[in-house]
């Protein structure tokens, strides 16, 4: 790369910087190469052959000469030498995190929910101690005396096994509702499915095992997690579009 001059000819401070880092590394990876050839007792002749090069060409890596040595020179030493070569840059900043998509429902369920008036967990443990359950969104009305489970599916996967997580969550909140006060608290639960295309093939390849397993109204739910009015009593399904920035029914075919 050309360096980078100022209006002055000058080389520029970030091509200055550039160059003290790239000395430094080379540096530091050449003093590690001498330092393990030292430790395994080989004269610099020795791995330099071994490792197809010239001893000084080896001579120049070790002082911190090396700057256009290529990689594969680099890794020929590594190998020799066992030792296991790393090379890459700090996790970029921008990048989104693996269950980006699930957060993004979970974002959106929860400022919903902060609207509709609700007091608001995200990943509350629930069950028996050690059961590592927990569930996406808890919504509490503590006037309306509500509790409201949501459990949020970027992608479906075992559908068996989720309905029965599912089921066991409802009982640890119905159990957790009797013991809040002597009036206790209904309690509601509902998926949250991020409508990609592969999420809602899978729905329509399924629609007796999720109307069954899904019998309350899909748009009843809808409106009661966007407005917060009262959800239906059984348990319901519905879509959150892809970008997760709304709530909509589930048509049931």
């Amino acid at each position: 790369m050309a360096n980078q001059r100022t209006p002055h000819g000058r080389r520029s401070e970030r091509d200055l910087q550039l160059e003290r880092q790239s000395a430094e590394t080379i540096r530091g990876l050449g003093a590690s190469v001498r330092a393990a050839r030292r430790r395994r007792r080989l004269t610099q002749s020795q791995l330099a052959g071994r490792a197809g090069l010239s001893r000084a060409s080896l001579s120049r890596i070790e002082t911190g000469r090396g700057g256009g040595v290529p990689v594969g020179t680099w890794l020929a030493l590594a190998a020799e030498l066992g030792l296991a070569p790393r090379f890459g840059f700090a996790r970029d900043w921008r990048e989104e995190p693996v269950d980006a998509g699930h957060l993004a429902v979970q974002e959106l369920l929860l400022r919903l929910g902060r609207a509709a008036g609700y007091t608001r967990t995200f990943e509350l443990p629930i069950g028996r101690a050690r059961s590592g359950a927990s569930v996406d969104v808890f919504l509490r009305d503590d006037r309306r005396r509500r509790l409201v489970i949501a459990e949020v599916w970027n992608v479906i996967g075992d559908i068996g096994a989720g309905s029965r997580s599912f089921d066991r969550k409802l009982g640890a909140a119905a159990e957790f509702a009797v013991a809040i006060t002597d009036e206790p608290y209904s309690v509601h639960g509902v998926w949250v499915i991020r409508a990609t295309r592969r999420n809602r093939a899978l729905v329509a390849r399924y629609p007796e095992v999720f109307a069954t397993a899904f019998k309350g109204s899909s748009r009843a739910w809808a409106e009661a997690l966007v407005s917060g009015g009262p959800p239906p009593d059984e348990p319901g399904l519905v879509w959150a579009d892809v970008a997760a920035t709304r709530i909509f029914a589930w048509r049931r075919g």
